[in-house]
């Protein structure tokens, strides 16, 4: 087994582990350890709001969750000779959730997947679902079922949700202008545009005293993805892909988690994963000046493994860039056609039975394939979702006796 270079007792929040972790994205949290190019190492990584989701059947801690500490990220690791114009080599040699574990602690044997309300995050359908919902999920071996879901079994590409190298003082500065002017474009919104540094919940691995204070004062929050890196939710990053990170600091500062179990492309729900806490595995290594050399510096490259589930049958949603609730068109907006391909498919599911919120779980946390048709077309973008028939305990394709429905209950919800 490769070393351990950061551990977690996943009975304990990430702040009371021996050397804890950050939830900040800033180039002066000092590193957890530091590793030689070549290594292989072990990480081990809590599930990304701290332990606030429980095994139950309610959604009040979905709907109550303190999104100021997220999320909870096992590093900073540093890497000797690491230095600014480098690409970081990292290779994801194995993850899953906690070995050979049953207990209370997401990730030993279960996670868990949400529907987060729109004063709270929202998702990408929040205009529809604007309430909290949950959806607790069993692992078996590679496959998962939930009770809040029932009819559905599918194979997870367990992956991590976000990794990334630390920021220069130059780029964590522009992130926070560039953001804010965004926010103030409309800052009342709901949910808002944008999540500027807070203070409130901030953990900066074993920074204290004023360190601390100016990383609360300037750090980043980690929900969006940038160019170092970050919150890519990217399903295929799993076992057996290479990415190459862009070093933008001494010792590039390696820092990840947010594990996931299964995904749909987009991760929809916004929690739309299939959460954990677990365990990645690496190999790290190092290109001297690859930034220049490959003209990576504003965001990473990966090569995605070759390990995914085998489904060869889909049932596929289209969607275009009209708002067919006041039949509004919107110009080559692929976003509101992926979020209508998403709607149809949500409604189909519906005529077998499943709710509206099952459905969009199904969505979230199953390998969906989203892709993007066209945007030459003017006005409207194309886009699909791609639903893989066989994860379904009856045949959902059109065709004979029509939809056979059934009452399959309700995801957790909120009292």
């Amino acid at each position: 087994m490769p070393e351990v270079v950061f551990s977690v007792d996943q009975s304990k929040s990430m702040r009371d582990q021996s050397v804890p972790g950050h939830n900040r994205w800033h180039p002066d949290i000092p590193p957890a350890v530091t590793i030689k190019p070549g290594s292989d190492i072990r990480v081990e990584c809590k599930e990304w709001t701290d332990g606030q989701i429980g095994n139950n059947d309610s959604a009040n801690d979905v709907r109550d969750v303190d999104l100021s500490h997220a999320h909870m990220l096992s590093g900073p690791i540093a890497v000797e000779g690491a230095e600014p114009g480098d690409l970081l080599v990292v290779d994801i040699l194995d993850l899953g959730p906690v070995p050979q574990t049953q207990g209370p602690n997401c990730g030993e044997g279960w996670g868990y997947s949400g529907i987060f309300a729109k004063i709270n995050g929202g998702g990408f359908l929040t205009d529809y679902f604007p309430d909290a919902y949950k959806a607790i999920w069993d692992f078996r071996g590679q496959e998962c079922t939930s009770r809040h879901v029932p009819g559905v079994r599918y194979t997870g590409i367990t992956h991590p949700g976000l990794f990334g190298t630390a920021p220069s003082p130059d780029m964590l500065a522009r992130w926070n202008a560039r953001e804010q002017a965004l926010i103030d474009t409309d800052p009342d919104r709901v949910p808002p545009l944008a999540l500027p540094p807070l203070t409130d919940g901030v953990l900066g691995g074993t920074a204290d005293g004023d360190l601390l204070a100016k990383i609360a004062q300037e750090g980043a929050r980690t929900v969006p993805p940038r160019e170092n890196g970050g919150n890519h939710d990217i399903k295929n990053f799993t076992r057996g892909s290479r990415v190459f990170y862009p070093v933008y600091v001494d010792g590039a500062l390696l820092s990840g988690g947010d594990l996931h179990f299964s995904q749909g492309d987009g991760e929809i729900n916004f929690c739309g994963a299939i959460e954990m806490g677990g365990y990645i595995d690496f190999h790290v290594d190092l290109i001297k000046g690859g930034m220049e050399t490959y003209g990576i510096t504003t965001n990473p490259v990966f090569m995605p493994g070759r390990v995914e589930p085998r489904y060869s049958e889909w049932l596929t949603f289209i969607g275009v860039s009209v708002d067919h609730r006041d039949d509004t068109n919107h110009y080559m907006d692929a976003t509101l056609a992926y979020r209508n391909a998403c709607l149809n498919a949500i409604e189909y599911l519906k005529k077998w039975g499943y709710t509206g919120e099952q459905a969009y779980l199904i969505l979230g946390t199953s390998p969906i394939e989203g892709r993007i048709g066209g945007v030459v077309d003017i006005p409207n973008a194309c886009c699909s979702v791609f639903l893989p028939t066989e994860i379904f305990d009856v045949d959902i394709r059109p065709g004979g006796q029509g939809p056979q429905y059934q009452d399959r209950g309700q995801v957790a919800v909120t009292s």
